[in-house]
């Protein structure tokens, strides 16, 4: 009996053993494969899921990021049409008692986010927000012996901790190790969140650099050997090696080793890409508040503004990339910015820009320079908003034209097929040159036959052109027309429009909606207020 009565029990063990067998496969198959930045022929992609991924980002006010206010948040990314959130992790909410830590507003984002079909960058609000100590815990700020405050020259301390102070930096570190050991437990296998931000416009408002005692024994000694190296300069002092730099460059490296120490044990935990941003330096005409370009007071000290990049990328490995925060509408500021940071060694990356609608354009500007992603801030309903009543309208209009094509778009920028131009006082005609082929881009409407583009009455037009096939191109934008032709030839010499296909992206898939022809190519696809996606195929004879 015994023996029979196993018997019996094989059939159940067995199918056991295959429903065991079947959930562990499908588990594995849900699994998502990690977010990671990945390089080819000098061009970046953020992969997620194992493909191309361009953020179509909103960040949300500073004070947004509680389950109170999150009901908002949901309704305006989806007004916005974004596909990604970037949220802040306060550190003095998430550990407002020494080593007690609460997740609480972390899980509300990120399942919120699921519900809501968004991805999430999270904002680590530490050491440093805007150049200042204003996010760190009670505990912190009350015990100015174990972390030191910023000392200005003239001996008095500042509300920005120093980098210099090694309990600072093991508070904040073990603070942030914690929070990636948390997300890898919540989100290691479906991957809802993208980047972690570390610190945010990390840097001292109201000082160079820490003038305490024990950094000015180090201000006055040799510069270590890490800096000389990357800077390609010789021994001596801070002073002998920097001259009138010497404070910024104290600052900046102390601050970059600071950072990427945090980033390295946080990755340890849970390894996706990790970046910083950065209150960028404006010319002094550009300034609202502060009138002096000087470090300290223009943009806080020791950030890697735009002459700091490369040194910063040296200094800092463990940090991914580098994103400026850029709140200056004016196009050739904007683009200078964006090429100073769109390097061989750092990819391009907007984690915030100007809400309003003269900042839409730009969102061109940046795919064309092959930028993973654009975020304008404060696009949520908190109530309270320190723009005034800007509205986003432009921003949402090309989120809802680009996120049913995100990842076509994304595809075509890592291999180098995407062209963008903007509108610029005086520039209404504009070339884009593909080799073979280019397109005369005109702005603002009409455009009688030999009359020059009238361009728009606030320079917002825009195009988008990227080469999908040897003699075919994917074309959109606002108030523009393009017309393609051969190099050297006009219009209609020698070349002619083959087929010219609107239609639409449903989940990255093309859908034709109708033929283009007659008056709709004749002068160039004309694109209005309205924007459209066509196909175009050029053929010549």
């Amino acid at each position: 009996m015994r023996f029979a009565g196993c018997l019996r029990c094989r059939p159940i063990t067995a199918l056991v053993a295959l429903v065991l067998i079947a959930f562990t496969a499908s588990t594995q198959l849900k699994a998502v494969e990690a977010p990671q930045l990945v390089q080819k022929d000098g061009r970046y992609a953020l992969m997620v899921e194992g493909r191309p991924y361009l953020m179509l980002g909103g960040q949300i006010h500073n004070s947004s990021g509680w389950p109170s206010e999150l009901g908002q948040v949901w309704d305006s990314m989806a007004a916005l049409h974004a596909n990604t959130v970037e949220a802040p992790v306060y550190w003095e909410q998430m550990e407002a008692r020494q080593g007690q830590f609460d997740f609480s507003n972390v899980d509300a984002i990120v399942d919120g986010a699921r519900a809501h079909h968004l991805h999430v960058v999270l904002l680590w609000f530490g050491t440093w927000k805007n150049g200042n100590n204003h996010y760190a815990p009670e505990w912190v700020k009350a015990d100015t012996k174990k972390f030191p405050r910023t000392i200005r020259p003239d001996g008095e301390p500042i509300d920005v901790l120093s980098p210099i102070g090694k309990s600072t930096l093991e508070a904040d570190k073990m603070a942030f190790t914690m929070l990636m050991k948390h997300l890898k437990g919540i989100d290691g296998e479906q991957h809802t969140v993208l980047m972690v931000q570390v610190e945010n416009e990390s840097g001292n408002i109201g000082s160079v650099r820490d003038n305490s005692p024990e950094a000015n024994k180090l201000f006055a000694g040799p510069v270590p050997e890490e800096m000389l190296k990357a800077t390609g300069k010789q021994a001596g002092t801070w002073s002998q090696v920097f001259g009138a730099d010497a404070d910024e460059l104290f600052q900046a490296y102390h601050q970059a080793k600071y950072i990427n120490e945090i980033a390295a044990a946080g990755k340890s935990e849970f390894n996706i890409p990790c970046y910083i941003n950065v209150w960028i330096d404006y010319p002094a005409a550009q300034l609202a508040q502060r009138q002096l370009e000087q470090p300290g007071i223009a943009y806080p000290s020791g950030g890697a503004v735009q002459k700091l990049v490369g040194l910063w990328r040296k200094l800092a490995p463990s940090i991914d990339m580098i994103g400026p925060d850029i709140y200056a509408d004016v196009p050739l500021f904007y683009r200078n910015t964006i090429q100073a940071y769109h390097r061989p060694d750092n990819p391009l990356w907007i984690p915030e820009t100007g809400r309003a609608d003269s900042f839409g354009k730009f969102f061109y500007l940046a795919l064309g320079e092959g930028a993973l992603g654009f975020s304008p801030f404060g696009v949520d309903q908190s109530g309270w908003n320190i723009l005034g009543d800007q509205p986003w309208k432009a921003h949402g209009e090309n989120f809802a034209l680009f996120a049913p094509m995100a990842r076509t778009t994304a595809a075509l920028q890592f291999e180098g097929k995407v062209k963008t131009a903007i509108e610029e006082p005086g520039k209404e005609t504009q070339e884009i040159d593909f080799g073979g082929w280019q397109a005369t881009v005109a702005f603002g409407f009409p455009q009688g036959d030999g009359r020059l583009a009238p361009g728009t009455k606030d320079a917002h037009g825009t195009v988008l052109v990227a080469q999908i096939g040897p003699d075919e191109f994917l074309v959109t934008g606002q108030d523009v027309s393009v017309a393609f032709h051969l190099p050297g030839k006009l219009p209609w010499i020698h070349s002619e429009v083959v087929r010219a296909e609107q239609g639409v992206y449903e989940n990255d898939a093309w859908k034709p909606l109708r033929l283009w022809n007659g008056d709709e190519t004749d002068r160039g696809l004309c694109f209005y207020q309205k924007p459209e996606v066509v196909h175009i195929k050029m053929g010549r004879f």
